[in-house]
């Protein structure tokens, strides 16, 4: 790239990852098509977009870490279920037909906007929800299909972390988006971007740029997010899986 494109990669990445820490998901959408747009085949540049993304995981746990936000019990729970998933989904990812993931996922993310816009009081105040067996167990069932669609597909994975979060397990938006920026963003991505690493190609000269961008956009995105608060957190979050729908299914077709 010259000075001129890595500019723009620089700039665009950065409202990107931004806008991410603050709905909880959604860097792929301006990010991942930017680095296709730049020319890099799409096994490179998703591999390079997941490896970028970890920094966004720093960046965010970073401005999380300092408010204490997060259960150490419920977070390794996350891990558990949702890391099998992203290395299988990884692993996968040159066997499943592309368009297939991306119109499916393209859909279910619009929905999963729509969804959140018809329900006002979702997500803006913690649920107390009684713990089973029976509902971890589909908690965590779920958990595992968003983090095989994480390791396999750039886009909108995060948004859904962020629901389930909420719908499930009765986190406020402010909470979910801590814990999807911080497990998902760092832990999933990092096996995600480590094993599509180690199987296809990363475009490494290109990462100096979209990690500086990733972690500047994932602290401020955080700290905005912790200084507005749910509705503004709840908004973005349906503005972004819109967006992000539309680019998966413009992707798709």
């Amino acid at each position: 790239m010259d000075w001129t494109e890595q500019g723009i990669l620089l700039l665009v990445s950065l409202v990107a990852n931004a806008f991410s820490a603050l709905a909880g998901g959604g860097a792929g959408l301006l990010q991942f098509p930017a680095l296709l747009w730049l020319g890099l085949p799409f096994a490179v540049a998703l591999a390079t977009h997941k490896v970028a993304t970890v920094a966004l995981g720093v960046g965010a746990s970073i401005r999380y870490l300092k408010a204490g936000s997060l259960s150490l019990r419920f977070s390794l729970f996350i891990l558990a279920l949702g890391l099998p998933g992203v290395w299988l989904g990884a692993v996968s990812v040159l066997a499943i037909p592309e368009s297939w993931l991306l119109g499916a996922l393209g859909g279910l993310t619009i929905i999963m906007g729509i969804y959140s816009m018809v329900s006002p009081k979702l997500g803006l105040e913690t649920l107390a929800i009684e713990p089973s067996t029976q509902h971890s167990l589909i908690g965590g069932f779920v958990l595992f299909i968003i983090g095989f669609l994480n390791g396999s597909l750039s886009s909108g994975t995060g948004l859904f972390v962020t629901l389930w979060l909420v719908r499930w397990f009765g986190l406020d938006y402010k909470q979910a988006v801590a814990y999807t920026l911080v497990l998902v963003g760092l832990f999933w991505n990092g096996a995600g971007g480590l094993t599509l690493a180690l199987v296809g190609q990363v475009q490494w000269d290109w990462l100096p740029v979209l990690l500086l961008a990733s972690l500047v956009g994932g602290y401020l995105g955080a700290h905005w997010a912790l200084l507005k608060g749910n509705m503004w957190v709840k908004r973005s979050f349906e503005i972004v899986t819109i967006f992000t729908g539309f680019s998966l299914l413009w992707r798709a077709f």
